[in-house]
């Protein structure tokens, strides 16, 4: 018997990255699973890799700065499969980034529509589909950076913030339609959207990643998929209104004796104005 047996979860962003690892992870424990992404050609393979797994599937074109795209995606969770259990809000990307002095509005604007604004759609037009079923779990991608900052990612990090407030003061609201908010917030998690930045691409990374924190190895989605399958399952009952940590303790302290050379490196991530989805991001040579 699967963890998620039953279960309809609608994950944004899942057609790369943290987002797929999760979907498969769903549908492996027994979730029907939307896949709601920007990338057609993704989407379909990660459809492809949860019935695989042995679960239900479907994808859904959704853009996640736009309010109608969002309540689509729901609404077809609901006539797909029949209701709402699990929503997902992983949607992401870099955003603005570069000096603040040198961000605009207009970059700034466009990172909060897609980080934050998502998120709070995404529970504004989850919550009534959860209520009729008598409860559900709301989880969001947080970050690290949202607790302790970093310099060149000030909309992603502000943002990020925004979506660990939001996630407590939903799960207040809540609580009492049996209705769990969570939010996620991973380290350096080695995924198309950080290392396609990167030249080298997955296995410079890799290596590089690794030495952010103290845990012996870069992030991997399936870390992050592992703590939102238990915010997603009937395990975590009592747990709302959480921002979940799993960064291999990057942020306990600085004990990673090669933190210093990573920071080095860590430049190369960033472009000068905007950090786009992965999909539609080059690797430099």
């Amino acid at each position: 018997m699967g963890r998620l047996d039953k279960k309809v979860a609608l994950i944004t962003g899942a057609a790369s990255g943290i987002g797929r690892a999760a979907a498969i992870r769903f549908a492996g424990e027994g979730a029907s699973v939307v896949i709601a992404d920007l990338n057609r050609e993704g989407g379909e393979a990660a459809v492809r890799d949860c019935r695989e797994n042995g679960g239900h599937a479907a994808f859904q074109l959704t853009d996640v700065s736009k309010e109608e795209n969002i309540k689509a995606a729901i609404d077809r969770a609901v006539k797909e499969f029949g209701r709402l259990d699990v929503i997902y809000n992983n949607a992401g990307l870099g955003g603005a980034v570069g000096q603040l002095e040198k961000t605009t509005a207009d970059n700034w604007d466009r990172t909060f529509a897609i980080l934050l604004r998502a998120v709070f759609l995404g529970i504004k037009y989850a919550a009534p589909e959860m209520r009729k079923v008598g409860g559900g779990s709301i989880i969001s991608t947080a970050s690290i950076a949202g607790i302790r900052g970093a310099a060149g990612l000030h909309a992603y990090c502000a943002a990020k913030a925004g979506v660990i407030s939001l996630t407590r003061s939903a799960s207040l609201e809540l609580a009492k339609d049996k209705i769990r908010v969570n939010c996620i917030c991973p380290g350096l998690i080695a995924t198309p959207l950080t290392y396609n930045r990167i030249p080298g691409g997955e296995q410079t990374a890799t290596q590089l990643f690794a030495g952010f924190q103290p845990w012996p190895r870069t992030g991997r989605p399936e870390d992050i998929a592992a703590m939102a399958l238990f915010l997603a399952s009937d395990d975590s009952e009592f747990v709302s209104g959480q921002a979940m940590i799993v960064d291999g303790a990057a942020t306990s302290g600085m004990s990673a004796g090669n933190l210093p050379q990573a920071a080095q490196g860590s430049s190369s991530m960033l472009g000068d104005e905007w950090s786009g989805p992965s999909f539609e991001v080059k690797r430099p040579s």
